[in-house]
């Protein structure tokens, strides 16, 4: 029976219970957030000695870091080529640099830490799926080896291998990536946080920031927390309106299914070397399986005015035209979350007054982006070498996006008429 529930709550090790702030408290830094960025932040400085308290408003990987896909992916959406035309050179070759190198820093803190993510590191797949997309993987294949990366072009039955499907036949296959179970590592991650001193307290939602002397003061409902810096590490999951930091993206949902666990020859034709996939459609589908074999699909797009059956519909035609050979099987659980998007695919680097930080829009590479972020933020805290950061600091001034709820509106209106064209096979 398909269940509404996340998959990964069930297969994720049990979380230590964490109790909600109830007096007041100081600390040489606050984090606001819980999820891949601030819990990164939190072991970088705890490891360098420097006193930290993080705060989750609800309960550890709650937002997105607990329900993505669970691809460990490096780089932007954004090509490097393009970067550096956005960016300029200096500062495009940095920024790709930095998330090339972002993969090996999760897997490096999974395995420091024994960490049990359901790790593979066996890279990840960009799949051609028309003409157009096997041109841009051909161009993303230059211009990544161009600046030495370990990747390769897949064609012929060497893709058909590697993809577990005919209907692709070439692909850039990516050995710097991987997979996790995203909230089996944020987990972790908060575990080993705690050990090494971290004081966390979930179900404690922030509803001020305020500045007095050279100290910030970061409230709850009764109670406050005392701090010389504070990182906010909410991204798409923020709430309440102490911040000005969510008019600097706009959300865009996503959708996963998982099936039941398959086993058997058949079944493990599907990207058989446990490698992560997506293809190049204009609304991507994701494809990967889990450790104990269940495939899992995914797209983007959210639930608001969609009959029931809507996303079983294009699962079932995006798995027949992947993997046809397949035997009959259920789905079995379902689920969406949101990401911050901006429209060139960048993520944003804010400080918005002396002593705070952030950063916002991972545009869907919430995985590397926010522990690389959350190491970054933590050398810059610790050392005031804005070098740290990868990208230049914007001002939210700079980086509001106007219309963030029309533009999420029309992004899922254009997505709901993709999809139904898939579906009615207008579309391929």
């Amino acid at each position: 029976m398909l269940q509404q529930q996340c998959l990964w709550r069930v297969t994720a090790p049990e979380i230590h219970f964490y109790e909600s702030l109830k007096s007041d408290a100081q600390t040489t830094v606050c984090i606001i957030g819980g999820g891949f960025t601030g819990l990164s932040a939190a072991i970088h400085l705890a490891e360098k000695g420097i006193k930290v308290i993080l705060l989750e408003s609800h309960s550890i990987g709650s937002g997105g870091s607990g329900k993505s896909v669970g691809l460990v992916n490096a780089g932007t959406w954004a090509r490097p080529d393009d970067l550096n035309i956005s960016l300029g050179e200096e500062a495009g070759e940095r920024l790709t640099e930095a998330l090339g190198a972002a993969p090996s820093l999760v897997f490096d803190l999974i395995h420091r830490y024994g960490i049990d993510a359901q790790a593979t590191q066996a890279g990840n797949i960009h799949m051609g799926h028309n003409a157009k997309g096997e041109a841009d993987v051909e161009v993303r294949y230059e211009q990544l080896r161009r600046r030495g990366a370990n990747v390769e072009i897949l064609t012929g039955s060497k893709c058909h291998e590697y993809c577990g499907t005919t209907s692709i036949n070439k692909a850039l296959l990516d050995h710097r990536a991987g997979t996790i179970n995203p909230l089996a590592y944020v987990r972790g991650l908060a575990k080993v946080a705690t050990q090494l001193g971290v004081i966390i307290y979930a179900q404690s939602p922030v509803n001020a920031l305020e500045k007095s002397g050279q100290h910030w003061y970061v409230r709850t409902a009764q109670v406050h927390i005392k701090a010389e810096r504070v990182i906010i590490a909410t991204n798409a999951y923020t709430e309440g309106e102490w911040t000005q930091i969510r008019k600097t993206f706009y959300k865009v949902a996503y959708y996963q299914i998982a099936s039941e666990p398959l086993l058997g020859d058949m079944a493990n034709r599907v990207l058989p070397y446990k490698t992560g996939a997506w293809d190049t459609r204009l609304a991507l589908s994701n494809f990967r399986r889990d450790h104990e074999g269940r495939l899992l699909l995914g797209t983007v797009g959210g639930s608001a005015g969609k009959p029931k059956q809507f996303y079983q519909s294009w699962a079932r035609y995006v798995q027949k035209s992947y993997y046809p050979y397949l035997p009959k099987f259920s789905w079995q659980y379902e689920w969406y979350g949101n990401f911050g998007f901006t429209q060139d695919h960048i993520f944003r680097v804010l400080e918005p007054d002396k002593g705070i930080v952030t950063a916002t829009a991972y545009n869907g590479r919430g995985i590397t982006t926010g522990t690389m972020m959350g190491k970054c933020f933590a050398d810059y805290i610790a050392t005031g070498d804005r070098a740290s950061i990868p990208l230049p600091f914007k001002t939210i001034e700079d980086s509001k996006i106007r219309f963030t709820t029309l533009k999420s509106g029309i992004t899922e209106l254009g997505l709901t008429l993709y999809h139904a064209g898939q579906c009615l096979r207008i579309i391929s």
